[in-house]
């Protein structure tokens, strides 16, 4: 499975994300160009320490998130049109090259975390190896390339 820790994995997903354009066209799912790339955002920051989180995930999303986690890091990709969930959709517009540049930014901030060894639980899915929050970012990335054929 690919990291974004490896160092051809984040060059190979910072190369797909600068193919994406304004007029880049969804092949599955709801969000525009700009709102995935305002989506993809999420995960980065939950690793980082970016994101505001009330630390109250519902039940029914960590029940639901011990059935998922494995899917996270395994090497099989994600099917088409997975739902997404509440608090990390996007339905207003958002500024494509402003959402690209934050999200290139979160990227190579992610990447250069590469060393680190102790990352807090993850609020809905709980501990991850290093290795693990690597391989989880490159399928989350992934996954939304992919859903604008890049």
């Amino acid at each position: 499975m690919k990291s974004l820790f490896n160092t051809e994995a984040h060059e190979e997903i910072i190369a797909r994300i600068h193919q994406l354009s304004e007029s880049s066209e969804r092949q599955w799912g709801k969000m525009e160009v700009g709102q995935m790339l305002h989506h993809c955002q999420f995960p980065l920051k939950i690793s980082l320490k970016r994101h505001k989180s009330d630390g109250n995930a519902n039940f029914m999303l960590k029940l639901a998130g011990k059935f998922f986690k494995k899917s996270l890091y395994d090497d099989k990709p994600w099917r088409q049109g997975l739902p997404t969930a509440k608090g990390l959709k996007v339905v207003e517009d958002k500024d494509f090259a402003k959402e690209k540049d934050i999200l290139l930014g979160l990227v190579n901030d992610f990447h250069n975390e590469k060393d680190k060894k102790e990352w807090d639980p993850h609020p809905v899915f709980g501990s991850f190896t290093p290795e693990q929050w690597g391989q989880m970012q490159y399928k989350h990335l992934d996954h939304h390339l992919r859903q604008f054929n890049v």
